[in-house]
């Protein structure tokens, strides 16, 4: 329409906060989605979601949607999107955040060139979602605690293992897309072991979904190999709560599978909760 004036259109629900860590010192850029309305008896699930900057558009609307299914197995729920205050899709920082301390003689060429950032950032990083950003989400919509999920995709996807590894009562929830873990191999299939010594038949209930795209196949770093070994381990521990989904899509790549993604793990998680 002639002379009609553009205005930027926003995400529904969303406001965003630049927020710089206590430890670290780094700065980030939350995402907070909160449905309208009042919260459902016990508070909203809430969903916390990695390199934000990328999908926090993708994720809210999926929640939107799905949150109101007619068939009624639907929850809203609120979004956490974990960003940084860049106008890129995957900011270098979160190669630090979500990373295993690997020696980087272990790792292979860094893909940017030059030197690999700081390895090893990924408990910082998750002190930092844990004390500082669920205490302030907290204080701004009413939540259940129980029902709490974290999704990643790629070194995120990593970083969600490492998470269920090592903090498994932090979430209810553990949304884990492509994840890397060749290049951290030694590390996490450690941290697996460790995990699964510990747990005890009649466990508390935890839902554990891993998704790959099926022209990942042929990644060099044996995404789909990797990941769905990780789900057949993890899968022999139903009798100690452990429900573990592993979804291949069809004639997906790396980073086309993650909208499906998206939409198969919100699915998950609203239903199970």
């Amino acid at each position: 329409m002639s002379g009609a004036a553009w205005e930027t259109a926003a995400i529904p629900w969303t406001k965003q906060l630049v927020m710089q860590a206590g430890g670290s010192g780094q700065t980030y850029r939350i995402y907070l989605a909160v449905p309208p309305g009042e919260a459902p008896e016990g508070g909203f699930p809430v969903l916390y979601v990695l390199d934000a900057n990328s999908v926090i558009g993708t994720v809210v609307e999926a929640v939107r949607l799905q949150g109101r299914s007619r068939d009624g197995q639907g929850s809203p729920a609120v979004v956490v999107g974990l960003g940084y205050d860049e106008e890129v899709p995957f900011a270098t920082a979160r190669l630090t955040d979500y990373s295993l301390p690997m020696p980087v003689e272990e790792l292979p060429p860094f893909s940017r060139g030059g030197e690999w950032p700081r390895q090893g950032g990924a408990d910082d990083f998750l002190r930092f979602v844990l004390e500082e950003v669920r205490p302030m989400v907290e204080s701004m919509a009413t939540v259940n605690r129980e029902r709490q999920a974290i999704l990643g995709h790629s070194l995120g996807g990593l970083f969600v293992l490492h998470e269920l590894y090592t903090r498994p009562d932090a979430f209810s929830t553990y949304l884990a897309g492509s994840p890397s873990i060749d290049w951290y191999k030694r590390l996490i299939f450690a941290e697996e072991q460790a995990f699964v010594t510990q747990l005890q038949p009649g466990g508390k209930r935890k839902h554990v979904l891993i998704g790959v795209g099926e022209e990942e196949q042929t990644h060099p770093t044996r995404i789909n190999e990797h990941a769905r070994g990780v789900a057949e381990r993890l899968g022999a521990f139903a009798d100690c709560g452990l429900d573990v989904q592993f979804e291949q899509f069809a004639r997906e790549n790396h980073i086309s599978v993650l909208p499906v993604f998206i939409s198969r793990a919100v699915r998950l998680f609203l239903r199970s909760v």
